[in-house]
């Protein structure tokens, strides 16, 4: 099930994303929220008619840098024996067709196209076996970067945690199993140029691995966020460009960059 969040006439809901081609999409409204259990209400509007919102509003966004080893090369860096954890704040997070606003204090952005895990219970110190029960399901996300100041300074909060630098969406897929989830193609494309294409097969340490690392540490929340890294490709993105990034089996996130006001 592919599972939307979104606006309409001022409310905001959940709804099961219905059909295939993208002028026939409708949304069939959810009753409750998909953490728990739900039913379709049978009201179904298109998809046309409503604002997309990120698809979770995350109580906290866990991100692994350098997941893979040729991304990890291009930037000058060793791959790193262990997962490698920093953190986007809930306020990073924007939707499908919201804007990325260029910060202020950077000269150089740059996109990266990642599989995010969206977690459905509560859970800490995960055993392997149980990994699969946490997950709610899968959406794109972009890990969008201020490369420049990632670079100069020692933490990475405001590199990777300014305001709209984590893009996600359009929606949640629920129907990936965590065996699928391990070899899926990741696209990033600017402008309608392809930048990245990758495979989550090339991932270092696997989905399993970064839930059992940061679960010993912390519990997670439904609907928190998982970014699992980014392949080789990355690059700058200017004002005006638009960005997208394209997942197998998950769909499109859009997203264009404007200066900041």
């Amino acid at each position: 099930m592919r599972i939307a969040r979104f606006s309409i006439d001022g409310n905001v809901a959940f709804g099961a994303v219905e059909g295939d081609s993208p002028e026939e999409l409708v949304l069939d409204i959810i009753k409750g929220i998909p953490f728990t259990d739900f039913e379709l209400s049978g009201t179904k509007v298109p998809l046309s008619k409503v604002r997309l919102l990120p698809p979770v509003l995350p109580n906290k966004v866990v991100a692994f840098g350098r997941n893979y080893a040729d991304h990890a090369a291009e930037l000058g860096h060793e791959a790193p024996a262990a997962p490698f954890a920093f953190f986007k704040p809930s306020t990073s997070v924007i939707g499908s067709g919201d804007a990325i606003m260029y910060p202020s204090f950077s000269e150089e952005v740059h996109y990266e196209a990642e599989l995010a895990v969206v977690i459905g219970r509560m859970c800490r110190e995960v055993p392997r076996e149980r990994v699969q029960d946490v997950i709610l399901g899968y959406t794109c996300a972009n890990d969008v970067t201020a490369r420049d100041v990632q670079k100069r300074e020692a933490q990475w909060a405001r590199a990777k945690g300014f305001d709209s630098s984590c893009p996600l969406g359009p929606w949640v897929e629920t129907g990936i199993s965590l065996k699928e989830a391990a070899d899926l193609t990741i696209q990033c494309t600017v402008n309608g140029e392809q930048r990245q294409l990758g495979s989550t097969s090339q991932m270092i340490h696997s989905i399993e691995d970064l839930i059992i690392n940061i679960t010993e540490a912390m519990t997670l929340l439904p609907g928190d966020v998982i970014l699992t890294g980014t392949p080789a490709g990355v690059g700058p993105l200017g004002v005006g460009d638009e960005v997208a990034v394209t997942i197998q089996g998950i769909g499109t996130l859009t997203n264009k960059v404007i200066k900041r006001g």
